[in-house]
C-alpha cells in the first residue's frame, strides 16, 4: 500500500525560513593534564546585543549523583546560566546530554528553523573542573543562501564550524 504525500504550499519567505538548517561542528580539544574532566559545554543562539534567542544544546553529566545529576555545576557555564539556564528544569528534551569526550562532534538543529529572518549570533560556552572557561560567538544571518564560518577557540574549545545551509 502507497502512503499519500500531502503538498502545503506556503508563502516563498516562509519556505525558505523553514527549509533552512544550521549545522555545527565543534571540537573539544585533548589536553595533556594531570586531571582531566570533560567540560559541561552549552551552545545557543543570541541577537547581535547579546540578549537571549534560543538554546541549542547543554552537555552536562548526566549521571546519577545523589539527586542531583550534575545540576549543581552547570552555573558555571556562567553566561549561560545568567540568560537561559536558571530558568530550566533539567533535562530539557532535545537540548541536554551528556558531556562529550575530546574529539570533534557534529550537530544539525532544525529547531532553528523558528527564527525570524535576522542577524544572530551562534554561542557556545565550555567550563571544565580543574580547567578554564570559554567563549566563542560566531555571527551568522538567517536565513542564509550558503555560508560556513570557523572559529578556533584558544583553551577549553578547538575549532567551531557554524554552517548555515538553505
Amino acid at each position: 500500500m502507497r502512503k499519500k504525500l500531502l503538498a502545503v504550499s506556503l508563502p516563498a519567505a516562509a519556505a525558505t525560513t523553514m527549509a533552512a538548517e544550521l549545522a555545527v561542528t565543534v571540537e573539544i580539544p585533548k589536553m595533556n593534564v594531570a586531571e582531566y574532566h570533560r567540560p559541561y559545554v552549552a551552545l545557543w543562539v543570541e541577537k547581535p546585543d547579546q540578549s537571549f534567542v534560543q538554546n541549542l544544546a547543554v552537555w552536562y553529566d548526566t549521571k546519577p549523583k545523589a539527586t542531583e545529576a550534575g545540576t549543581t555545576w552547570l552555573k558555571d557555564i556562567r553566561q549561560w546560566w545568567r540568560k537561559s539556564g536558571r530558568e530550566l528544569k533539567m533535562p530539557v528534551d532535545g537540548v541536554s546530554g551528556a558531556t562529550r569526550a575530546p574529539g570533534t562532534h557534529s550537530l544539525s538543529f532544525a529547531s532553528a528553523k523558528s527564527l525570524a529572518p535576522g542577524s544572530y549570533q551562534f554561542v557556545i560556552e565550555a567550563a571544565r573542573e580543574v580547567g578554564g572557561r570559554e567563549i566563542v560567538r560566531i555571527p551568522f544571518e538567517w536565513p542564509a543562501k550558503s555560508d560556513s564560518k570557523t572559529v578556533r577557540g584558544t583553551s577549553e574549545l578547538g575549532a567551531i564550524t557554524v554552517t548555515v545551509k538553505p
